[in-house]
């Protein structure tokens, strides 16, 4: 199965260093065990959405894998905790964000853990669409039927609007 990841950071790291490194970081821990990064955008900069001040730095990767949708959530929550992320500061500074975005096997929903793919708020957010575009552009948001690409030119155009 392949995925579509985001990836988020606006908080330096102690060892690792600014956001720019952490992603670079988190790409190269994404890339173990039983994951296989197939593809990896540019790190784009983000004004934060929420309280928080600091910006963000942003990008998304393709990952294969045969785990299904609940177990790569845990997976990813293990490895932004492995980060320094805690729970609990939800819209608030993170070392690492850790977001799956669509997967290759349509929609999904759980409860348990609480995961919906496609990201609810992936057709809001440049800073995902644009990265995204560039590795991805020919997915399919299978709710509006759009390509990634379309979604971008959509919500760039959207902006542009007075």
């Amino acid at each position: 199965m392949l995925y579509l990841v985001a990836l988020g950071s606006n908080q330096r790291h102690r060892r690792l260093g600014w956001p720019n490194a952490i992603i670079a970081a988190a790409w190269q821990r994404l890339a173990g065990e039983d994951l296989i990064i197939t593809g990896t955008s540019r790190v784009v900069g983000s004004r934060p959405v929420g309280p928080s001040r600091r910006s963000y730095a942003n990008a998304v990767a393709v990952i294969e894998t045969n785990l299904p949708p609940p177990a790569l959530l845990a997976r990813l929550k293990r490895i932004e905790s492995e980060f320094g992320r805690r729970k609990g500061q939800a819209w608030s500074r993170r070392v690492l964000d850790l977001d799956i975005i669509l997967w290759s096997g349509g929609a999904f929903v759980s409860g348990d853990p609480d995961l919906t793919i496609p990201h609810p708020l992936m057709r809001e957010r440049s800073f995902v669409l644009g990265p995204a575009a560039e590795i991805a552009g020919d997915w399919r948001d299978p709710l509006t039927g759009r390509t990634i690409a379309q979604l971008h030119a959509c919500h760039r155009r959207a902006k542009k609007r007075p």
